[in-house]
């Protein structure tokens, strides 16, 4: 069977949740399955972090093109190759295609349908014209958790429930497990500037994912307790990422806040490791992949209670309301008084994350490609 991929995320230098997830995928599709031909299509040249692997039934296809390349050059290759199916890890299958090739999406999330405020006018009317065909015309789909195949019902209710199966995410145990390397660990913090305990986030740098209610529950920490513990806000700024800054900038502990930008993803087994407490304070996510990774570095997580994210952190989690800065403020202070507490709650997080491996994912994702 030959089945055709469109891997062009993996040529963005930004990495994100997305992009994690194909090429781990893709990793474990090289070792677990030598029997099928994979034909994987991109665009440009291959970001060296997320490049894929190079497998005997790998066959990678470069073809560029300036402008709706999903829809021109992408499509006619796709033709002309003849693939029994096409998985498309987003919501853009190309229109022109041959009917006898099967199609299946993977759906990440429905945030732009939830918080339309929080994308900018051209890609929320990308994201919707998108994700309104192809989720119509696909054969298959793939969601990522429960709350987002309950999304895709919502805003689709035509749909009918039986093409939709859940698949959940993996980690990286390579980076984000293991014992910590003290060496490199705090050369690091030192490169960041990053001195004593510290609350982490990482993740873009964009409106949903409600970092401005954490720098507030930041500040409204440090002021009830004097502690002299910082904030390390680590990711790439995405999209309307400027509130975040200015904010970050005004407050009365911008020392103790730290933006180092974009990092290698190896550096970011070390950061968390080091961390004293991850937060994230999302206001929705499809899944939460940095919950497992939290999970898998041994560090005390403190998550918003909505969408996927109590259904994958489980008992491994303190949980607040996304739009209350007092409620994480608390949780905050709850958490690290407590070293009974911080280790109750590690070996939940590392008990819940014997549910989920990139392995599985991928043994899944495959049993439903070639079903």
């Amino acid at each position: 069977m030959k089945i055709a991929i469109q891997v062009a995320d993996l040529d963005h230098s930004r990495i994100d949740g997305t992009r994690v997830y194909i090429h781990n995928l893709l990793k474990k599709f090289g070792e677990l399955d030598a029997q099928n031909d994979f034909l994987l299509f991109h665009r440009n040249k291959f970001n060296p972090e997320l490049a894929p692997p190079n497998f005997s039934n790998f066959n990678i296809i470069k073809k560029s093109s300036p402008f709706f390349w999903t829809q021109t050059v992408f499509a006619a290759e796709l033709w002309k190759s003849r693939a029994d199916v096409l998985w498309m890890p987003m919501a853009a299958l190309p229109f022109f295609r041959r009917k006898e090739m099967k199609t299946v999406i993977t759906i990440h999330d429905l945030a732009f349908k939830h918080f339309p405020e929080t994308f900018t006018k051209k890609d929320l009317r990308k994201l919707n014209f998108f994700a309104d065909y192809s989720i119509r015309k696909a054969d298959k789909i793939i969601a990522i958790s429960q709350a987002t195949k309950k999304d895709i019902l919502k805003f689709y209710p035509e749909i009918d429930e039986n093409k939709i199966k859940v698949i959940y995410h993996g980690f990286s145990p390579e980076v984000f497990s293991g014992e910590r390397n003290m060496d490199e660990e705090n050369a690091l913090k030192r490169r960041l500037g990053v001195i004593g305990g510290y609350i982490l986030y990482a993740g873009a740098l964009q409106p949903r994912k409600n970092i401005e209610k954490l720098i507030e529950a930041f500040e409204d920490y440090k002021k009830r307790t004097g502690s002299a513990i910082k904030l390390v806000l680590a990711g790439e700024k995405a999209w309307k990422w400027e509130k975040i800054e200015e904010m970050a900038q005004k407050s009365s502990f911008k020392e103790d806040i730290i933006m180092p930008g974009k990092l290698k993803f190896c550096d970011m087994g070390h950061l968390f490791r080091g961390s004293s407490v991850f937060v994230y304070p999302s206001f929705y996510e499809g899944f939460g992949i940095t919950v497992l990774e939290a999970f898998a570095a041994g560090v005390p997580l403190i998550t918003a209670n909505n969408s996927s994210l109590p259904e994958v952190a489980g008992d491994g989690a303190l949980y607040f309301d996304a739009h209350d800065a007092k409620g994480l403020s608390l949780q905050i202070e709850k958490i690290l008084s407590s070293r009974d507490l911080q280790d109750e709650m590690i070996a939940k997080g590392k008990e819940r994350l014997k549910e989920f491996s990139w392995e599985k994912c991928a043994r899944e994702t495959l049993a439903y490609l070639c079903r």
